[in-house]
């Protein structure tokens, strides 16, 4: 799978561990930045990553930032971009079961580089069930489409 990579200044070294986790793992990642520790904008990153899902680029994303929640909060309101902020990794597989999340967001305060491969492995390991969750999913969607995309 092509994984796009995004973080801020605060997730920048967790996302250069990352990248490498995701190649160990037999992915190809795709890093849209940020390519320092110098000061940035998570919410410019989260819609690449976003972007590059949507357009057929990337089939999933991982995002990083200080605590993964602005991460989630920005690339959420794209519409058909389901992204969720994990720290365990329950959470972190049952995502992309169940809500068929496609960007994983992660906090670089939160969790370190062991839990992050587990993190990472989970999400990337797991696929979405369908069945009774399908129904749910397109619920969302029509949230989506009922307010204009997401806000």
């Amino acid at each position: 799978m092509r994984i796009a990579l995004g973080s801020d200044h605060a997730g920048f070294r967790l996302k250069e561990e990352v990248a490498g986790m995701v190649r160990e793992m037999g992915h190809e990642p795709i890093d849209l930045g940020t390519y320092s520790d110098e000061s940035v904008d998570y919410p410019d990153f989260a819609v690449k990553v976003a972007e590059s899902i949507l357009a057929g680029d990337a089939d999933l994303g991982i995002l990083v930032c200080g605590t993964g929640l602005g991460m989630a909060m920005s690339a959420n309101k794209v519409p058909g971009i389901r992204a969720a902020a994990v720290s365990d990794t329950f959470s972190a597989r049952a995502t992309r079961e169940h809500n068929d999340a496609n960007v994983l967001c992660i906090g670089a305060r939160v969790v370190g580089s062991g839990l992050a491969r587990d993190l990472v492995s989970a999400f990337l390991g797991a696929s979405f069930e369908g069945g009774r969750h399908v129904r749910r999913v397109e619920k969302m969607k029509d949230i989506e489409k009922k307010f204009g995309g997401a806000r």
